[in-house]
């Protein structure tokens, strides 16, 4: 029999509210999740209903309670999958944004259907920066800004949030929340870098970040037909290596890609960007998100991302994937070298930058990583 649009099914898709409705409620209910693919081939995660409902009644824990939620994310990736699910379990009707290319007018316009006194969205960083960017008139984002002050969390992650933009967003009066998950914990599990109260963090020696709690995904499909059968689900990624292990007390664990710090004291996690993403350059690790952190409007930069190219002396180029700010012209590249080898040090500083009119995207939001350093390495082999 074909699945209908109100009964579960078992491949990725764009989930509508009824559908999840019906996935909360039937016993053993699961959505297939594709991965963000942002380094690679995405891989399909299995998530159950118990864990999407455990995120979701943490999230209102975290936050100001149950509420209404707008959708700005497709609805077949985790985080708007999550914005569906906890509509359902606020008993609220979600307001969805037209599918299609992100604006400022479109956000306006469905943030005025909100009806609830609580309000909640969740968005990536490249929307939040379309809505607060100067690129737009004035007084559409006069009303932007606007809308954005009507929520009482707007929930910021996949991907790392420039601290410029953080900044601009806490000047304007908006109630930022960043998180970090990922599809294998359904969703974000630590928020502004505390832990929700279901999940668990903790580093091994290379300061791998490992994930617990009962918001873990069952797994992966283990082969394409697979998806005929949620049950079928591997508990190692598509390379072989062990993505959920289990330690010696019997907990079991998703190793993450990323490497973080976490403080022996309140517990706080800060994550320095994905283990595959660390540039060995010059006998030194180091990670993009620190450079790119630090790359913004006094360099006359929008938005960057760093990558490592190929080279023969250092092993790896440090470079600098940049869109320039409205009525701005990038710094000299002398001029950011020498702030930022002051600030982090010689190696951290990018041996170039590339200016580009826009950064390629993955669907689900993330910069595309792949795509970014096909595009740097082109640009320094000519």
């Amino acid at each position: 029999m074909s699945p209908s649009r109100t009964t579960p099914r078992f491949s990725p898709h764009s989930y509508t509210q009824t559908e999840l409705e019906a996935i909360l409620r039937a016993p053993g209910g699961h959505v297939v999740v594709p991965t963000s693919g942002s380094t690679g081939a995405p891989k399909l995660v299995v998530v159950s209903a118990d864990a999407l409902r455990a995120s979701g009644e943490a999230t209102f824990r975290a936050l100001n309670g149950p509420g209404q939620w707008l959708l700005a994310l497709p609805s077949s990736h985790i985080a708007g999958i999550q914005v569906l699910a906890r509509s359902v379990l606020a008993g609220q009707t979600c307001v969805e944004m037209p599918e299609g290319h992100f604006s400022a007018q479109s956000f306006i316009s469905a943030a005025d259907q909100l009806t609830a006194r609580t309000r909640y969205t969740s968005l990536v960083p490249t929307q939040l920066h379309r809505l607060l960017t100067n690129d737009q008139p004035a007084e559409l984002r006069r009303q932007a800004v606007a809308a954005l002050r009507t929520f009482d969390a707007i929930l910021l992650g996949g991907a790392a949030s420039s601290a410029t933009l953080l900044r601009a967003a806490s000047a304007a009066g908006i109630h930022v929340v960043t998180t970090y998950g990922m599809s294998e914990t359904a969703g974000g599990c630590v928020y502004s870098g505390v832990p929700l109260d279901v999940a668990r963090v903790r580093l091994d020696a290379e300061s791998r970040i490992y994930l617990a709690g009962p918001m873990l995904a069952d797994g992966y499909l283990a082969t394409p037909a697979a998806e005929h059968d949620p049950h079928c689900v591997a508990q190692h990624d598509l390379s072989g290596l062990d993505a959920f292990v289990i330690d010696d007390d019997s907990v079991q664990w998703h190793r993450t890609n990323d490497l973080g710090t976490l403080s022996s004291e309140a517990g706080h996690l800060t994550v320095l960007g994905r283990a595959d993403d660390v540039i060995l350059s010059g006998g030194l690790n180091i990670s993009p998100h620190t450079i790119e952190s630090e790359l913004g409007p006094e360099f006359g930069i929008d938005q960057a991302v760093v990558v490592g190219v190929p080279d023969p002396e250092w092993g790896s180029r440090v470079v600098a994937v940049v869109t320039r700010c409205a009525e701005s012209e990038i710094a000299p590249l002398a001029q950011i070298r020498q702030t930022l080898t002051s600030r982090l040090g010689k190696g951290f500083a990018p041996r170039a930058v590339i200016e580009v009119d826009t950064l390629p995207h993955t669907s689900s939001g993330k910069p595309d990583r792949q795509a970014i350093l096909a595009l740097a390495r082109t640009s320094q082999s000519q």
